[in-house]
Formats: structure tokens, C-alpha cells, sequence
């Protein structure tokens, strides 16, 4: 027993991303332990299971496939090899900020996210603006045995970025090639949300219905919230039908979750501010003459053009000491609500009775409200009074589905921010601030996720939010280095990717916020710093296995390497947040690095020779991981120094 438990706590670090495979494997285990026996799914019981409950499907059911979808489960299933290595150069407010970038393929780095931010899932929020497919240019991996470094080769990385491969509409396999695309990463996305997290999905026509049927598949059709109709403005070079709108898919990762903790969604009404501001400088200018202030604010609304959202709100046009406000509907909802008598307060007649009665239940109530002047009557007893409803209470309204943004308004706002046009048909930050307002808590310090971060407009939309409303939420970017055209504006001006783009907007629109955390902790997608198993030529099988097990053994790590690089890789794979706390410790001789995430902590060093005197010299915390060379240990050590510590090696 004693060996056993050695055993368990004498482990390799782990060198690839989280096994989906073996995870969705225990899932099912702590629901049907009687369908996994021996570490494999028993097919035959879980068939005769559902059969005799009547819900197993036959052969012709309803749902998606296309050729290639065999693929798609072959990319999640495949564990990347892959690290994220730290760019501090590349970064901003590195030692404080917790946001991230992360520059690669998506689909890698979501793997290696797994084992942090998922199970329980940790994001709030995900906002993704994929590639439409509309004959352009998108990338796939379509080789699952291969590591980072041989795809990034395939795919044409060069120092400038990668060289994405176009998807004709000619191809036979048209949609079939952008499924298997957004699958995997779709799915792995799913695994990241809170029970209460939310996912929005950009798109246009070409591909909104398979969108729609491949996450009803992931994420459950009964949580799909809404397909928001998006307006960008009229085109007049169409020939038949000058389509001005896209989409944004909505789903939910829990409704019932939603449902039964009573979460609703508010947005913020636009236009309030000017409002305000109006209102503020007619209060200055004509004292508590609220008639003519009414009049003026009156006149201001008339004024506006209707394409100002301040225009929306013209009935709130009356004004009393308390503030802006319109004159509500006081009667019964539905009808039926009680009649009695109400004075009006100058000519001290019965005012006139609503038909559906009064919306307060008994007269005593309504005399309370009067008194508090929350009540507005007319010139006379023969207008029915109102409810005085202020413009400061009604300030959030349920989201729309369908909602007008001029697309051109963010293309000129991010010029204007760039000094130039370095980037085609951003999305608009505005909108995405909305997305990110009704969604998300300005103290629960909550995540909010981009991987197609495209120019950067999401990390840009947040921040723009924690300034306005004193927030703390945390975005994380990924974005893949695809090459500018460098026939470019922004190849001329040396953004030779679209990464290099999305960073200097997020820098240049921190520095115009400037209220927040406004930086970001910057990481690339790069090859693993753990030696791979290569083939050695000329030899014999035998002496090419003693040869490149004797390697692993005193070199374990690439030529070269860079500490700061493999703690990163370690405290990725192990489960720790990439916004960890890391302290450099020097006791004994020994050089360590000290990692805290929360209640997690762990010790690496890359001593060669360690004794059990320099480890309990370090006076680590009971089960604190501890990573060392294997070869720096010797039998005794290991055995002494595992009775308080969970051992790693490398």
C-alpha cells in the first residue's frame, strides 16, 4: 500500500493539453457507470440500455453531416503538443494587467486552455466573428498526427505570418471544409462557459443554418436564445436584393440554469447621456422654471435628426424638481383594478376615473404617492392623472433582436484610432459593448473570450465598458498571425500580420481609455520545449532505442531552452492560470520558481543535483507540486521528500 501510494504521487509533468477524450470518457462514467468497463465504453449494454427505454435512435434520424465530420472528432480528440510562450516585449502593464493574448491557432490554444478553464467551466462570455465563408480565405488542419511545428510549416508560416489557403466556392467540399473547421472549436468552446455563460456567433446567409444545426448538436437546441438581426446599412450596387444585414447566433450554455436563478438580461437605452447633459444645462440656465425648461428640452428633442438614438426618448419631455421624466399610464394592468375618488389638486374636483382603474389597490396608497409628488395631473379634473415615470429609473430595457449599427461608423473609428485603413470590416465596438453590458457582472471579475479576434474589437469593447462603468472584467484573445497582403496599407505601414494589427489597437485603444486595466499579458503558440522522439538513422532498432532513451533521460528538454518559457508550458498543462503569480526564490543554492493560482501552488527548478537537505530547506507547503529534473533526484531522495510533497518530474 505504502509503494502504491508513492507511486501516485511520483508522476511525469504533463506534457500535452487536456485528454478531451478520457474527460468525456469520465463524464460518462459518473453518470452510467455500468456502460464503462475496463476504461472503454460497453456499446452493446448501452444499446440494449436505450433501447428498452424507447429513445435510442434508428438509422434514419435528424441532425448534420457532411464529409469530414469523422475529422472533425479526430482534431478534438487529439491532445496538443503545443505551449504558449510568454512575449513580454510584445505586451502591456505585463506585471499587473490579467488580460491575455495569445497569437496562433485557435484550435491549439483552446486545447491548452482546457485545463484551466474548464471543468468547471470559468468563462462568462464568448464573442466570436468567424470566417463567412463566402469564397475567401480560412485555414484547417486536416493532418491530426501532427505537432505544432510541422503545421505551421504546412501551413506556410514565415516570419511575416501564416498564409491561409482559399476555399473556392467550386470545391466540392465548399461547407463541408468550413464544418469541419468550426466544430472542434465550437466544442471545446462549449467546455470553457459557466453554467451561466453565453456564446455569440457572427455570421452571415452563407453558412447561418449549419451554424445553427451544428450548435444545436453542441450545445442543445433548447438553449438557443436568439438570432439577432444585425443592420449594417443599405447597399445600391446589388442587382436583385441589396442585402444590408448579418447575424449574431446566441446561445446559452445553461438556460435552466438561467431560468431557475432568475437571470435577466438588460441593456442599457442609448442617447441618455446627451439627455442629461441637456436637461443639466437648462436646469442651470432657468432655475426651477420648469415649464420653460420643459418647453426647451421640447424643442432640443424636435430638433434631432431621427437617427439619433436621444430621438427614441422624446416623450421624456417633463421635468419637476426630481428630474426627467414621462407622463406613464396610471390605470390598472389588464383592467378590473379598483375606482375611487382622486382630487385633483388644484380645482379640488373627482378627477376623471381610468377605465381599467386605478394602478393602486387601495386610495390611502395613492394619496402616498401623491404626496410625494410622483403623481402628474393634468390643467384640470377632466384628464386622467399619470404615473410620473423618470427617465433615471427606466434606464435599461430588455435587448433587442433586431438592432441598427451603421457598419461605416467602426470602420472610420478605427481609422481615425490606427492612422489608417489597416483592417477591412471591423466589427463594431459599440455593439460588442452592449453583447458584454447585459451579459456579464461589473464585480464578479468575469472572463470574457475572443478567439477570432480578428482587429481586436472585443479586448477594445471591454475595456471601453470597465471605463464607463468602473468594471473589472478580464478579456482573453487569440488571434492566428494570418499575413497582411502586401499589397496592404497595413503590410506598407509594418503590420505584416493580422496579430500585429489587433495588438497595436488594443495598446492604442488603452492609452485613449486610459482608466482600467488597459494592458495584456501577450503569448504565442509555439513548438513544445519537451524533446521529441526522432528517428535516428544508420543504427540498428535496439541501438536506436537505448540511444534516444538515454537522451530523454539526461536531456529531457529541447537545446537551448528558456526557463521562463517551460515554467509557462509547465504551469499550462498542470491546470494553472496563465495569470499566476511567479516569484523567483534563491535558498541553499537552489534556484527555484514559485507559482501561486489561488489555493494551487507549485515549485519548479532546474537544479541538477538535488539533496532531501536543499528541498526541506525551502520549507515548501504540504502537497505543494514540485517539479525537478528525474535525473537530479536519486531513489533516496525521492522517497524522503514525497511523504509532503506531490512530485514531478521532468
Amino acid at each position: 500500500m505504502k509503494k502504491d501510494t508513492q507511486h501516485k504521487k511520483f508522476e511525469k509533468v504533463l506534457m500535452t493539453s487536456e485528454n478531451i477524450e478520457n474527460d468525456n470518457l469520465q463524464k460518462l462514467r459518473s453518470v452510467f457507470p455500468q456502460f464503462v468497463k475496463d476504461g472503454q465504453i460497453d456499446f452493446d449494454s448501452l444499446q440494449a440500455f436505450f433501447k428498452k427505454e424507447g429513445i435510442l435512435s434508428g438509422e434514419e434520424k435528424y441532425g448534420l453531416s457532411w464529409a469530414g465530420k469523422s475529422n472533425a472528432f479526430r482534431a478534438i480528440r487529439m491532445p496538443s503538443t503545443g505551449t504558449l510562450t510568454p512575449q513580454p516585449d510584445e505586451s502591456k502593464n505585463w506585471d499587473t494587467t490579467e488580460n491575455l493574448f495569445i497569437e496562433g491557432d485557435n484550435l491549439e490554444v483552446l486545447k491548452l486552455l482546457q485545463k484551466n478553464y474548464a471543468n468547471p467551466g470559468k468563462i462568462k462570455m464568448i464573442y466570436i466573428d468567424p470566417p463567412y465563408n463566402t469564397g475567401k480565405d480560412f485555414i484547417y488542419k486536416d493532418n491530426y498526427t501532427q505537432n505544432v511545428s510541422d503545421y505551421y510549416e504546412q501551413t506556410g508560416q514565415s516570419k511575416d505570418g501564416i498564409k491561409l489557403t482559399s476555399n473556392p466556392e467550386s470545391n466540392g467540399r465548399y461547407h463541408s471544409d468550413w464544418l469541419t473547421m468550426m466544430y472542434p472549436r465550437l466544442f471545446l468552446a462549449h467546455n470553457l462557459l459557466k453554467d451561466d455563460g453565453v456564446i455569440f456567433v457572427s455570421i452571415d446567409d452563407n453558412e447561418v443554418t449549419n451554424l445553427r444545426m451544428i450548435m444545436d448538436e453542441l450545445f442543445g437546441e433548447e438553449n438557443f436564445v436568439s438570432q439577432f438581426v444585425w443592420s449594417g446599412g443599405r447597399k445600391n450596387d446589388s442587382k436583385l436584393v441589396s442585402v444590408s444585414h448579418e447575424y449574431t447566433v446566441c446561445y446559452a450554455k445553461n438556460i435552466d440554469y438561467l431560468k431557475s436563478n432568475e437571470i435577466i438580461w438588460r441593456q442599457k437605452k442609448k442617447g441618455l447621456d446627451a439627455i442629461y447633459k441637456t436637461y443639466e444645462s437648462l436646469k442651470k440656465k432657468y432655475k426651477n422654471d420648469y415649464k420653460k425648461i420643459e418647453q426647451e428640452l421640447g424643442n432640443w428633442f424636435k430638433g434631432l435628426p431621427n437617427t439619433d438614438p436621444a430621438k427614441r426618448h422624446s416623450h421624456y419631455s417633463n421635468v419637476d424638481e426630481i428630474g426627467v421624466y414621462f407622463a406613464a399610464d396610471i390605470s390598472w394592468p389588464g383592467g378590473g383594478g379598483p375606482k375611487y375618488e382622486v382630487l385633483h389638486p388644484l380645482t379640488k374636483k373627482p378627477c376623471r376615473v381610468p377605465a381599467r382603474g386605478w394602478m393602486f389597490s387601495s386610495s390611502q396608497k395613492m394619496k402616498e404617492v401623491i404626496l410625494e409628488n410622483k403623481v402628474h395631473f393634468g390643467i384640470d379634473e377632466s384628464q386622467a392623472p399619470c404615473i410620473k415615470a423618470y427617465l433615471t429609473d427606466r434606464e435599461y430595457q430588455v435587448p433587442y433582436s433586431v438592432f441598427y449599427q451603421d457598419g461605416r461608423a467602426a470602420t472610420k473609428r478605427l481609422r481615425e484610432l490606427m492612422g489608417g485603413d489597416y483592417f477591412e470590416h471591423p466589427k463594431d465596438e459599440l455593439v460588442l459593448k452592449d453583447f458584454v453590458e447585459f451579459i456579464t457582472s461589473k464585480d464578479n471579475n468575469d472572463i470574457i473570450l475572443d478567439f477570432f479576434a480578428g482587429s481586436g474589437t472585443t479586448a477594445h469593447a471591454v475595456m471601453d465598458l470597465n471605463a464607463e462603468d468602473g468594471g473589472n472584467r478580464k478579456f482573453i484573445c487569440v488571434q492566428l498571425p494570418e499575413a497582411t497582403d502586401e499589397n496592404s496599407e497595413a503590410y506598407k505601414a509594418g503590420y505584416k500580420n493580422i496579430a500585429e494589427i489587433s495588438k497595436e489597437r488594443i495598446r492604442r485603444a488603452g492609452a485613449k481609455i486610459d482608466k482600467g486595466d488597459t494592458g495584456f499579458k501577450a503569448f504565442t503558440l509555439a513548438s513544445s520545449n519537451y524533446r521529441r522522439w526522432n528517428t535516428i538513422t544508420g543504427e540498428d532498432d535496439e541501438q536506436k532505442l537505448i540511444k534516444q532513451a538515454k537522451l530523454f533521460t539526461e536531456k529531457p528538454l529541447v537545446d537551448g531552452y528558456t526557463e521562463s518559457n517551460i515554467v509557462y508550458e509547465i504551469l499550462l498543462k498542470e491546470g494553472f492560470d496563465l495569470n499566476s503569480k511567479i516569484k523567483e526564490i534563491k535558498k541553499d543554492g537552489i534556484h527555484c520558481y514559485q507559482i501561486i493560482d489561488g489555493e494551487k501552488e507549485m515549485t519548479i527548478t532546474f537544479a541538477k543535483k538535488l539533496t532531501k537537505d536543499q528541498i526541506e530547506g525551502l520549507e515548501l507547503p504540504k502537497d505543494t507540486i514540485f517539479v525537478c529534473f528525474d535525473s537530479a533526484l536519486d531513489d533516496t531522495t525521492k522517497v524522503n521528500i514525497m511523504r509532503n510533497l506531490m512530485v514531478k518530474v521532468i
